[in-house]
């Protein structure tokens, strides 16, 4: 017993300092290249500059984003007994992908005029994640059948889909190429004012999911387990979709879809601490998905050109998915 508390507890200490390790590189490294001193004292106004409004917030960013969308996918495959399920598979991300569209390319359309701005956008996203969000929990209280649920959820993605694909059709292509820029992801977009309100809509999501770790655990047997136990499954289910809905809607809202991070960091957690207790999985998960994301922040920069996050997520993120089904069909 002593010896695997060790190791777990060596294992979170080694997590907790390899992510401050590549907080610090994401602050260092770049197309300017700073030093380590300079980072607490830098050499003038304009490194100071790329140090505090662009590259800080930058790696802030990328430390919430990353934890939230792991949890956000650890809650999903959770729910659903699905090892591919992931953060976006209820639509929140297809609806804030529809609010955007609305937003960017509606002029093709209707006759409305908008004028690009970062607060709009992020607007328009957290408007299209709600309204899908509060649909799906509506659906939720008249479907018992989680796997239906989750056809549910992917049919409301289907159908914002579509309506974005008959809105790309019929717009300019500026306003459809600021749309594909949005769906290519970004952690550089957040500024401080937006952080202000990014911080505590993701610290609620998380939050609310360490408080319901004990009910998570019932969930690994399944539904008729979990009532077993006295869980309320129906309230149960409510809150993990709550919460995935702020984890996911929020992330998406401020930097654009991001994705394989939340699909393949809870089998990363799985993997390192060969165990499916919540307890430790989902501070795991938190690690894991902020260091994961940092790394691919560090490598989205390290060219001369800047590559899309999620360019680089799904680089690391579809390798580790395509093991997962690998592993599973040879032990069938």
């Amino acid at each position: 017993m002593t010896f695997f508390f060790n190791r777990k507890s060596l294992l979170f200490t080694g997590l907790s300092l390899l992510t401050i390790v590549l907080f610090v590189s994401d602050l260092v490294f770049g197309s300017v290249e700073l030093s380590f001193r300079e980072l607490f004292a830098p050499e003038n106004n304009i490194h100071r500059e790329i140090l505090m409004n662009i590259r800080l917030p930058k790696a802030i960013t990328a430390l919430l984003v990353g934890a939230s969308l792991a949890v956000a996918g650890l809650l999903m495959q959770t729910l659903f007994l699905n090892p591919l399920a992931g953060p976006y598979v209820l639509g929140v991300s297809s609806g804030a992908s529809l609010g955007v569209a609305l937003f960017l390319m509606a002029g093709g359309i209707l006759p409305v005029s908008v004028a690009y701005s970062g607060w709009g956008v992020i607007t328009a996203a957290v408007a299209g994640a709600l309204l899908v969000l509060l649909a799906v929990l509506a659906v939720s209280f008249r479907i018992r059948n989680s796997v239906s649920l989750l056809i549910v959820g992917m049919m409301f993605g289907s159908m914002t889909g579509s309506i974005v694909s008959v809105l790309q059709n019929y717009s300019n292509p500026d306003a459809v190429k600021l749309f594909v820029v949005w769906t290519f992801g970004s952690l550089a977009s957040v500024t401080w004012e937006q952080m202000q309100v990014m911080l505590p809509l993701l610290l609620a999501g998380l939050l609310l999911t360490f408080l319901l770790q004990k009910r998570l655990n019932s969930f690994l047997l399944g539904e008729n387990y979990a009532r077993g136990l006295g869980v309320s499954v129906a309230g149960t289910r409510f809150l993990i979709i709550a919460a995935t809905g702020i984890l996911a809607g929020a992330a998406t809202a401020f930097t654009g879809p991001i994705a394989f991070v939340g699909i393949a960091v809870p089998h990363l957690a799985r993997g390192i601490f060969k165990t499916s207790d919540h307890k430790i999985i989902l501070p795991a998960s938190v690690l894991c998905g902020a260091a994961l994301l940092l790394v691919c922040d560090i490598i989205s920069q390290i060219s001369e050109y800047y590559i899309p996050i999620n360019a680089v997520s799904a680089l690391f993120g579809a390798p580790l998915i395509i093991w997962i089904i690998l592993k599973k069909n040879s032990r069938a």
